[in-house]
């Protein structure tokens, strides 16, 4: 069963640290999710209500994604991490998910988060992974924690 680990970090890189762990204990390939226009510290400043992060969550359009998984397909098993925004998935995930037949395939979400829980997280992602076997999705605090969600 091949595996994939697709993953957006913010600037603290908790996220990151996460999927990397999962990768190495599932033996899975990793995948930065990574927005066309990448945020600055001044982006995520979620406290100034016109930073680009409280505009995007606003405005609920979708975030450009640069690049592209070519052998997506090839798949069978995806893990998608993210930090909590807003109480649910950062706009460039939903935006990345968009792109992808997610047919057939076994998928689960984790969330890093600095002080916000899970919220509707799950019930939010699953309308952008049509046909998958969606798991639902899970705060973690490691990537061993994340590892055991597939």
């Amino acid at each position: 069963m091949k595996t994939l680990i697709v993953y957006f970090s913010a600037e603290r890189g908790t996220t990151a640290r996460a999927a990397k762990e999962a990768a190495e204990a599932l033996g899975a390939e990793l995948y930065a999710i990574t927005p066309e226009k990448p945020y600055t510290a001044a982006d995520l400043n979620w406290r100034n209500p016109l930073a680009r992060c409280n505009r995007e969550f606003m405005a609920k359009k979708d975030v450009p994604v640069s690049g592209r998984i070519e052998n997506f397909a090839d798949y069978e098993s995806v893990l998608i991490g993210f930090p909590i925004w807003y109480g649910c998935a950062p706009l460039v995930v939903s935006s990345f998910c968009k792109g992808y037949d997610w047919s057939g395939k076994k998928v689960a979400a984790f969330a890093t988060s600095g002080g916000s829980g899970i919220g509707k997280t799950a019930e939010k992602l699953r309308p952008f992974l049509p046909g998958a076997d969606f798991k639902g999705a899970k705060l973690v605090y490691s990537g061993a924690e994340a590892a055991g969600l597939l």
